[in-house]
């Protein structure tokens, strides 16, 4: 039996009545895309503008640091794990980052890989408890969630306002599209990391063995596969995918702040969960979280043009999403195991 046999074992080829031939496995991925596609047709019938190049874009350009945590929570939900330590992570960067570049003079192109590397390395620091002692991930992470956000109040209660000149550019910096419309620099990272995930997740043997793990993890063992060195690979890349968004955080804030983030992580998760991936695990598409982001942000974005509406309205009407995902995967899983 070879790893590909193992991969989405919850979603077996059988078909719901009445989509045409659509395989189940595909189905929340599609209805993603259909959200998106009726948001954005709502919006452009209703706000004049609201299609406009630069409006689209901003969509990449505000949430490219959610883009890029939610595409490391997407590898971590794909094996049956969760990771609840990736907002803490993403404010103890800008605070490391703020000090060694304010207050210590270190050049960002230092402090960046640095605060890069204890990202990465405190991920699989958590992935090393949870895969050597069987120690739950929500338990783990949530203990590295109050570790990560407590540090940044070591480091200082206030914020920390970054004022360097190379630092300012970056953030500043734009890559001109079409006429009067751009895309600044996290934006373009956000599309690096996606892009790369999507090439990890499905042409490498890592990716293949997350979805198998995801699966069956006790088959995947079996079948010989390095199911250790991969649960701390996908924490790992969770903390990594944490710091680079806590630095394209930076660019976007000028700051380091230890209230930066504040509930980041669930956002990532609902990012992922309306992007289709399967809570349990072993199932689900990187390019559907791209998605998830996109669909957030349009709901934002449509919102912000009403102008009469609370920002509120914008968690409720995501909660309500996440409990029609919720039930769509209940329903598909259940049929599947019929």
């Amino acid at each position: 039996m070879s790893a590909d046999s193992t991969v989405s074992p919850r979603w077996p080829a059988l078909r719901l009545p009445g989509t045409s031939g659509l395989a189940r496995k595909h189905l929340p991925f599609v209805t993603t895309i259909s959200l998106f596609v009726a948001l954005a047709t709502l919006g452009a019938w209703r706000y004049e503008g609201f299609l406009s190049t630069q409006v689209a874009l901003n969509l990449l350009i505000d949430n490219a640091f959610l883009l890029v945590v939610a595409v490391g929570m997407t590898f971590v939900i794909l094996t049956g794990g969760i990771d609840l330590s990736v907002g803490s992570v993403i404010a103890l960067t800008t605070m490391l980052c703020a000090t060694l570049v304010e207050h210590h003079g270190w050049s960002p192109g230092l402090a960046i890989p640095l605060v890069l590397a204890l990202g990465g390395g405190f991920g699989a620091f958590m992935g090393l408890l949870i895969e050597r002692f069987r120690l739950q991930p929500f338990i783990v992470t949530l203990a590295g969630m109050f570790l990560a956000r407590g540090l940044c109040y070591v480091i200082s209660v206030d914020s920390i306002s970054i004022t360097n000149e190379t630092y300012s550019a970056l953030a500043e910096w734009r890559l001109p599209v079409v006429a009067g419309a751009s895309l600044s620099l996290g934006a373009l990272v956000a599309l690096g990391v996606f892009l790369l995930a999507i090439f990890v997740a499905h042409g490498t043997p890592f990716g293949r063995t997350v979805y198998a793990i995801g699966g069956n993890e006790q088959s995947a063992r079996l079948m010989g596969l390095p199911v250790r060195s991969t649960l701390v690979g996908v924490y790992a890349l969770s903390g990594l995918c944490s710091a680079i968004a806590g630095v394209l955080f930076t660019f976007y804030m000028l700051s380091g702040y230890g209230q930066h983030a504040t509930g980041l992580e669930l956002d990532a998760i609902a990012a992922v969960v309306i992007g289709g991936t399967l809570l349990s695990g072993g199932a689900g598409h990187v390019a559907g979280t791209l998605f998830g982001v996109l669909t957030l942000g349009t709901i934002q974005t449509l919102i912000s043009f009403d102008g009469t509406l609370s920002s509120w309205w914008t968690r409720i009407v995501i909660g309500a999403l996440l409990f029609a995902f919720c039930l769509m995967q209940r329903f598909i899983t259940a049929r599947a195991a019929t």
